[in-house]
């Protein structure tokens, strides 16, 4: 194509940016609390180029490293792309050689075997290294000083597994990371790579295993005792593939899995646990130990979220007839076969945030984004799934209890990342990225403004205690983390 496509992929906070820049000293209304020293990561997807075919979707667009450096109270802004293998193949090119998402078989003949990844899901911080990951291939590492791309990470070529998750998790007590990639062997392949990398980045443990279906795994969990995959029916077909078609088709008459198994031990431990059918889930908040109890709780919705992959499995719902809440699924590990309970434990919504501490341990309360029910006008156009989330929530998972941060009319709120606090009993901030309309709600979708609210973590309903204003619009962001300074500054590369 000659140029952008005109669909929810590309305009609102979708519109390609395309620009690498380093912005210092942004401006701040209100005061940065003195113990945020760090930076605030963003992957950012941002296609290059125009896009091989029209109905191209914004998951599948080049990766974005972004950052915001917090440094005595002042803020600089720097975004870089991640140089990829398949970025710089089209770099050369100055035009788009990788077709629709996750098919090969649409690519130009030039780009054969090369990797496909964009890595433009998450930036994952563990052991000293910054390396920016989505699940269809393995991360790229990246210097978190000056953002340059290092190259791609495969444990010193002891990793092989040909994916790495967007979602690992990290035990806050031993420092190791645990995590898995589908589609282990490629393209189409059913297993899974169940792997642990010890506190200093070391991979110590890799093992494989067969999932029920070949289905899109985005996200899992870890308690004390166990690692959990829940599995949901959004399943990939080579035959499709090769026809042209998506990768992924959600399938509304199949049950959903947990597999559970213990996360020091064999795969050949592991359980499977029948689900409720049709449902799907992207983000699970935690999960943790409760006696013989096994809690699991998670963003789930009654089909899938993205209208692409409904639509390919011939699913025909308007995104706002989706229901969902935020759910507790319970196992009882004492019985031979464990069967799986329901409960509701919040308003639907997705995009959820746990303190680092609570990482596979009972928890109080996190934080996830939804949709204002009371909101005034439509919601900001862009995001993944085509409509910008607008009400930040904390919920307290024991009483139910859920406070909101509003946002002004017309306004779209990112994913927050939470900075811990060093005062006893202080729940901490979040710093969430909220774009803002410069004319009335539902005007130019393009023409809006992005700033940065720091935001007491245990107090949303009370909005900001500082905005860091960039003047600029910028791309919907998928997640982020948080890095303090003295992380930083222990960094393996310089």
């Amino acid at each position: 194509m000659a140029s952008y496509p005109q669909t929810i992929h590309f305009i609102g906070t979708n519109t390609p940016r395309r620009v690498e820049m380093s912005l210092r000293n942004l401006e701040v209304e209100g005061d940065i609390p003195a113990e945020i020293e760090g930076a605030f990561f963003r992957a950012v997807p941002d296609n290059a180029h125009a896009p091989m075919f029209e109905d191209d979707i914004a998951l599948n667009h080049d990766g974005m490293i972004a950052r915001f450096n917090f440094e005595g109270g002042a803020v600089d802004f720097d975004i870089r792309y991640v140089e990829t293998e398949r970025y710089k193949l089209e770099k050369k090119a100055r035009r788009a050689l990788f077709g629709r998402y996750r098919n090969p078989f649409t690519d130009d003949p030039s780009v054969e075997g090369a990797d496909r990844t964009v890595a433009n899901t998450t930036p994952v911080w563990h052991a000293g290294r910054l390396f920016m990951t989505k699940e269809d291939g393995r991360g790229y590492e990246v210097n978190p000083h000056s953002l340059e791309t290092v190259g791609r990470w495969d444990y010193e070529g002891k990793l092989r597994s040909q994916t790495f998750t967007a979602h690992p998790r990290i035990d806050p007590v031993t420092g190791e990371m645990f995590f898995f990639g589908y589609e282990a062997g490629g393209l189409c392949d059913p297993n899974v790579a169940y792997c642990i990398a010890d506190k200093d980045g070391n991979l110590v443990k890799e093992q494989w295993f067969e999932q029920p279906y070949i289905s899109s795994i985005h996200d899992f969990v870890i308690t004390e005792k166990y690692a959990i995959f829940p599995i949901f029916p959004t399943l990939t077909d080579l035959d499709r593939l090769k026809a042209g078609g998506h990768h992924w088709a959600h399938d509304q008459s199949k049950p959903s899995y947990i597999g559970i198994m213990p996360r020091y031990g064999d795969v050949s431990e592991m359980v499977w646990v029948e689900g409720p059918v049709g449902v799907s889930c992207f983000h699970e908040v935690n999960a943790y130990d409760d006696g013989d109890l096994v809690h699991i709780d998670l963003c789930l919705s009654d089909t899938n979220a993205f209208s692409f992959m409904r639509e390919a499995g011939g699913i025909q719902r308007d995104q706002q007839d989706i229901k969902g809440a935020l759910t507790r699924w319970t196992l009882d590990m004492s019985k031979d076969q464990p069967e799986l309970s329901e409960r509701p434990l919040g308003p639907p919504g997705d995009l959820c945030r746990l303190a680092d501490k609570d990482q596979g341990r009972p928890y109080n309360h996190a934080w996830y984004l939804s949709m204002n029910p009371e909101a005034k006008g439509p919601p900001m156009l862009g995001g993944p799934v085509g409509a910008n989330f607008n009400a930040l929530l904390r919920v307290e998972v024991g009483n139910g209890r859920v406070s909101m941060m509003e946002v002004p009319p017309g306004c779209a709120i990112s994913e927050p990342a939470h900075v811990p606090s060093s005062e006893e009993g202080h729940g901490g901030w979040l710093l969430t990225v909220i774009d803002i309309p410069n004319g009335p709600p539902g005007g130019n979708p393009a023409d809006y403004a992005s700033e940065v609210w720091v935001v007491e973590a245990d107090a949303v309903e009370k909005g900001p205690v500082a905005k860091v204003k960039t003047g600029l619009a910028l791309r919907s962001q998928v997640h982020g983390t948080w890095v303090s300074r003295a992380k930083l500054d222990a960094s393996k590369v310089r």
